[in-house]
């Protein structure tokens, strides 16, 4: 039953919260400077940002710059969206430029995840690896990976996104991240057998 003092009219329906809005409708309404709405994007993408932009530059003292770099294009570009497209791909498309920015600018050394490494060399962690930190393998292998190919890694491994996805958040043809895709699983399954002899010897050396 209607309260009788509270109009029937339109404007008597609540508005949706920010929250429950999809990414597009979020983006439409950042259009029009409504700060609630970018708020409830940034919370939104805030964790998956952070862990790209950790993945990319592998400095976490970068990350929060980086992140709030890309909001802010957000905030400012929005107006150029496309509402067809997904949202996912137009930030991580802004992301990924930020990410070899930075990397760039500081000559960062770049390593991958190994959580991922069972899918790309299967039986990994029942290798003679297995004794080795995680983090030290990560550290090896990523570091003679170049950006475009850990940023394929990431994104295809991590995040689940598909090649024609991917191709258009590095803005390339999609046989492009096939090919990056291809050479480095090709470069961390030939580095395989050499890591676990430096790892060794960099192990002895600290032991001196």
């Amino acid at each position: 039953m209607l309260h009788p003092s509270r109009s029937c009219g339109p404007m008597s329906m609540p508005e949706p919260p920010s929250a429950d809005l999809s990414d597009a409708a979020l983006i439409a309404q950042v259009c029009a400077a409504d700060h609630a709405a970018f708020e409830a994007l940034y919370k939104r993408y805030y964790p998956k940002l952070f862990r790209f932009s950790l993945r990319m530059t592998r400095r976490l003292d970068q990350v929060e710059e980086i992140i709030n770099d890309v909001m802010y294009v957000v905030w400012k570009r929005a107006s150029s969206f496309h509402p067809e497209a997904r949202a996912s791909t137009w930030i991580f498309g802004i992301a990924y430029k930020k990410c070899l920015k930075s990397i760039a600018e500081r000559n960062q050394a770049e390593h991958l995840e190994l959580t991922d490494a069972e899918a790309l060399i299967p039986g990994v962690r029942d290798s003679g690896l297995k004794h080795l930190e995680l983090e030290d393998w990560v550290a090896v292998a990523f570091g003679k990976l170049p950006p475009d190919q850990r940023a394929v890694l990431e994104l295809a491994y991590h995040h689940g996104l598909a090649y024609q996805e991917i191709a258009q958040i590095m803005d390339c043809p999609e046989n492009t991240v096939k090919t990056r895709m291809f050479h480095a699983r090709k470069k961390i399954k030939s580095l395989y057998p050499g890591l676990l002899a430096d790892l060794n010897t960099e192990s002895a050396g600290n032991a001196l």
